[in-house]
């Protein structure tokens, strides 16, 4: 199996559970619905402007999960933190639903239409 048929796979069990783990917290839910969260390129959640201190501690709290899952997925793989984060960043991305917040490789927020996320062009 090659490396980048790897990643994929790996990836996809990261984006299938850490999110699946968030969304069951009704304030994940509402601040993703709200567009105070959005998804970004380097595989982490991030705050669409400013936030009090609840939404910075429930993103924060995400996305130590996140690099958690991340790094034992890479130990068990023999890839970076780095690319497993960014591989599932794609993912991520991908996967948003319309109205959804994303971080485009402009380093600007979106808003997903019902046209494809405009990913970093080393997304598969």
């Amino acid at each position: 199996m090659t490396k980048a048929l790897t990643l994929s796979l790996l990836s996809a069990a990261l984006v299938l559970s850490a999110p699946a783990v968030a969304q069951r917290d009704p304030a994940y839910a509402a601040a993703r619905a709200a567009g105070q969260v959005g998804e970004q390129p380097d595989g982490y959640l991030g705050i669409v402007g400013a936030a009090d201190a609840n939404l910075r501690a429930l993103v924060s709290n995400i996305n130590i999960q996140r690099k958690a899952a991340y790094t034992a997925k890479a130990q068990a793989s023999g890839a970076t933190v780095e690319q497993m984060a960014f591989t599932s960043g794609c993912n991520l991305i991908g996967q948003t639903s319309g109205g959804e917040k994303y971080k485009g490789p402009d380093g600007v927020w979106h808003t997903r239409t019902a046209a494809a996320p405009v990913r970093d062009s080393r997304c598969v």
